[in-house]
């Protein structure tokens, strides 16, 4: 590990490093000012301005009192980059006043010796600080991995999701917003023949990393399970079977999700449907002035062994569009359900094609993955009539 040595004094660097040498501490650069130490640093003395470049220093011996600029200052400046303010800093001190030992912990130090100095204390300090160096070291290093193999899953994640299809008489978009890296929403769609298409857009239970994997294994067996059981009561019950076989010893929480899925006749004009335990889809059909609400009409999946599930049918006379959306959007505003409701429907009045700017304009916002409290979609299916 590398060791900086910073002091005026080259009497006290001589000291220092013979101190080191003795102990197999060999690998030893000297800085005879608080700014040559800086430009050591790729700070550029007291352009405090300058991007840093990576240092390979692991451990800093400063000296408090120095001219031009002390040891404190020269702390508070190393702690202003973040590549920088991971590198303990043991102040050197003749001083032994404790305000001011205080006001060098405060700036960023992490330990203290004094002169004339003790071989000892100082080989214990130092062994203390490069220790506790390796472990932040380590950490980082296993965050950085998690940070890249969670955004690697994100994209594995984001793959699975239905691409926007347009037909003649079909078309389905959807925007999402997860709250973390990882999500627990996931909408789909799929070509069923003749003229049907199955959509389907679920909800899992909290988000993250649990709720991600809970998701992908709904992934995994959502197509099968579409193109085989194709009815809205089947499929919902399908996926509650499978749901319920993932065992989980000592489970603390019980995982669910909330889903509606739809079976849509484009020839026939008409509308299957299941609404286990999700918000209501819109139906705006025409220029009729209110949506007719896809109400839920079960429980939500997983939550018991079997699900009773009654399928809803409405039909549509004039092309129109349906919005499906998971509770994130409702969540933008405060109220109780009814109130978000209407503001949402408020929102998507007057809305006959999908427009996707104005739409991300709308409900989605530009907050860091991890400040959101909820994850965010929105699908946009609009409907059209053949020709006569």
């Amino acid at each position: 590990m590398k060791i900086l040595i910073v002091d005026d004094n080259p009497t006290n660097i001589i000291i220092i490093r013979e101190i080191l040498k003795k102990e197999a501490y060999r690998n030893v650069i000297t800085a005879a000012s608080a700014i040559e130490m800086l430009e050591l640093l790729g700070v550029g003395g007291e352009n405090t301005e300058l991007r840093p470049k990576h240092p390979d220093v692991d451990l800093i011996l400063l000296d408090m009192m120095m001219p031009e600029m002390d040891g404190i200052e020269a702390c508070r400046i190393v702690q202003r980059y973040a590549n920088l303010k991971d590198i303990p800093i043991i102040m050197v001190t003749a001083v032994g006043d404790s305000k001011k030992l205080a006001e060098a912990l405060d700036a960023g130090a992490v330990d203290y010796v004094t002169k004339p100095i003790n071989k000892v204390e100082l080989m214990a300090r130092i062994r203390l600080a490069l220790r506790l160096k390796a472990e932040k070291d380590w950490h980082k290093e296993r965050d950085q991995r998690i940070q890249y193999e969670l955004k690697l899953a994100a994209l594995v994640q984001n793959a699975v999701l239905s691409l926007p299809l347009r037909e003649e008489l079909f078309e389905v978009h959807a925007i999402y917003q997860p709250s973390f890296e990882l999500a627990g929403d996931l909408y789909a769609w799929y070509a069923l023949g003749d003229g049907r298409y199955g959509v389907i857009l679920l909800d899992m239970m909290g988000h993250g990393i649990s709720s991600s994997l809970f998701c992908m294994f709904i992934a995994s067996v959502l197509k099968d399970t579409v193109t085989t059981y194709v009815e809205p009561e089947k499929v919902i019950q399908e996926l509650n079977r499978r749901f319920n076989q993932l065992y989980i010893e000592k489970q603390l929480v019980q995982y669910y999700f909330t889903a509606i899925y739809l079976v849509i006749d484009t020839k026939l004009q008409r509308i299957d449907y299941v609404n286990a335990g999700h918000p209501p889809a819109l139906f705006f059909e025409g220029d009729a002035a209110e949506p007719v609400l896809l109400e839920s009409n079960c429980h939500p999946v997983g939550v018991f062994d079997r699900i009773e599930a009654s399928p809803q049918t409405l039909t549509y006379e004039q092309e129109g569009h349906l919005a499906m959306y998971t509770d994130g959007l409702l969540e933008m505003v405060d109220g109780d359900q009814q109130e978000q409701l209407e503001f949402l429907i408020r929102e998507l009045t007057g809305e006959h094609e999908w427009r996707e700017e104005p739409m991300k304009a709308a409900f989605f916002d530009d907050k860091a993955p991890g400040e959101r409290d909820d994850d965010k979609c929105l699908v946009w299916i609009s409907l059209r009539r053949g020709k006569q």
